[in-house]
């Protein structure tokens, strides 16, 4: 569900969009937030709905999580920045920090927080992004182990696909979730097979479901 606030900008507070598939995090955000004498201009658990009130209201800085309801946050990264290329990006997410910060700084963002930190850290990163500056996990020795898992050899599509075979949706229900044909996401869980050196259709299907659980 998209929401966007009607009233023009005051020019003087940054504006901040959310994007999050979570309505209770998105609220609690957007209070936490317009607390902290920042402007939250909409928020929205739909990647296409985010690109709709990016360009409505061109927002100083966008949170966005990982999971989406209809794609994944390091594609809307990138589609945002083709709009803008300076925009400026959280990633708040409850993923593995280890095996995401890197891909979503590869994307484009300018920071990554796990949404266990305190909302003081919240605040406090917004403010550094929104000065210039970038917040990333302590050591990058940990994304350089990130780099090691088997998983890490997926492209990001892949890797969505991969995510929603997890999930437990087939086939059909991945094609018209990502808008694609069914074909493709044949393609996609024949390269995923490949890739993971799995022997089956049944294999890669629990080593998905595997992949979501240990992500939480």
């Amino acid at each position: 569900m998209q929401r966007s606030t009607d009233q023009p900008r005051s020019g003087s507070d940054p504006c901040i969009l959310i994007v999050d598939d979570h309505p209770l995090v998105c609220s609690y955000l957007s209070q936490m937030i317009d607390d902290a004498r920042m402007e939250v201009c909409g928020s929205t658990g739909s990647a296409d709905d985010a690109l709709a009130l990016f360009r409505q209201h061109r927002p100083d800085l966008v949170i966005v999580d990982i999971s989406l309801e209809t794609s994944n946050g390091l594609n809307l990264i990138k589609r945002l920045r083709r709009e803008k290329d300076d925009v400026r990006v959280l990633v708040l997410s409850s993923h593995d920090a280890m095996f995401y910060a890197r891909r979503s700084r590869e994307a484009g963002a300018q920071g990554y927080l796990n949404k266990q930190v305190d909302p003081e850290t919240i605040l406090d990163t917004l403010r550094l992004l929104l000065d210039g500056g970038e917040y990333w996990p302590e050591a990058d020795a940990e994304l350089e182990l990130g780099e090691a898992l088997p998983v890490s050899s997926l492209t990001n599509r892949e890797l969505e696909v991969f995510e929603l075979i997890g999930s437990g949706l087939g086939t059909s229900e991945i094609a018209a979730r990502l808008c694609l044909s069914v074909k493709t996401i044949e393609t996609h869980r024949e390269k995923i097979k490949k890739k993971l050196a799995l022997p089956s259709g049944n294999a890669l299907v629990r080593e998905a479901i595997q992949w979501v659980t240990e992500q939480g």
